[in-house]
């Protein structure tokens, strides 16, 4: 490494004095998760010994517990839609990227659901913002326990068709409940139509999926205030789409076939 000095120290420390970490601890913490360079190169040894004025860099850490809060927040500013203050239910909530992501927009509380157990993030689970329901089937939750209604349901389902729940998480909403739903089209069109690792590929089945679930938002009653596409692909590059809609408000002027083609034309298909 460059000797511009011939004062050498830990690096955990030189990462605390410079304010590169908080603190000592989460500087050791960093290092040893490989997110600190020396003079570009990756340092795994909280007690490795540098140069005093050695060029450090942390990587940057994410603003989410998990990428699935960055896209709903792409597809909050799309959409406009204001959470602060707000009772959510997260239904899916896995790790709790969208959990995280509206408390951090300012939503009263969160209820967190989901099928599996012990997947959410430890900052969200000891959050007293957050309750947290886990080995919970949506479909056959019980309104109360839950703590319906709520102002506003994200969703997030794999494996199942977000069809299959629609009516049973709106049904936890009040009267002037909302929901922002992630579309997967894997889960939503024939299993005989998905291609090579689970990717739909086809403008036109984006189109068809995109199609369908409006018509069963509007079978129920309820209005599709927007449609959009998410700029971050699914696991395997699958292009994902978003829904936002309510009980009441006006239809959005959009047709699938042109979120299609827009997802397309950016993502390349």
């Amino acid at each position: 490494m460059p000797s511009g000095s011939n004062m050498r120290r830990r690096i955990d420390q030189l990462l605390a004095d410079r304010g590169l970490c908080p603190s000592r601890e989460q500087a050791r913490r960093a290092v040893l998760a490989g997110e600190v360079k020396v003079d570009g190169e990756v340092v795994t040894k909280a007690g490795h010994l540098v140069d005093e004025d050695a060029e450090l860099s942390v990587a940057e850490k994410p603003r989410f517990v998990s990428r699935g809060g960055t896209k709903l927040e792409g597809a909050l500013d799309d959409f406009g839609l204001d959470v602060q203050g707000l009772r959510v239910i997260d239904v899916g909530a896995s790790t709790g990227g969208f959990t995280d992501c509206v408390l951090q927009r300012g939503a009263a509380e969160v209820t967190a659901v989901d099928v599996g157990y012990g997947q959410l993030a430890w900052s969200l689970r000891s959050d007293p913002r957050v309750r947290v329901f886990e080995r919970t089937n949506i479909r056959t939750a019980d309104a109360e326990a839950l703590g319906a209604p709520f102002d506003l349901a994200v969703v997030d389902v794999s494996f199942i068709s977000l069809r299959t729940v629609f009516e049973s998480v709106v049904a936890l909403l009040g009267e002037s409940g909302q929901l922002v739903a992630l579309v997967k089209p894997q889960f939503e069109i024939g299993k005989g139509r998905v291609g090579k690792k689970g990717v739909v590929r086809n403008e036109s089945d984006h189109a068809e999926v995109l199609d369908n679930v409006r018509a069963a938002v509007e079978e129920a009653g309820w209005v599709v205030r927007g449609l959009t596409f998410s700029p971050i692909t699914g696991p395997e590059g699958n292009i994902e789409f978003w829904l936002w809609a309510a009980r009441e408000g006006v239809a959005a002027d959009v047709e699938p076939e042109a979120v299609a083609r827009a997802a397309h034309e950016a993502l390349g298909g």
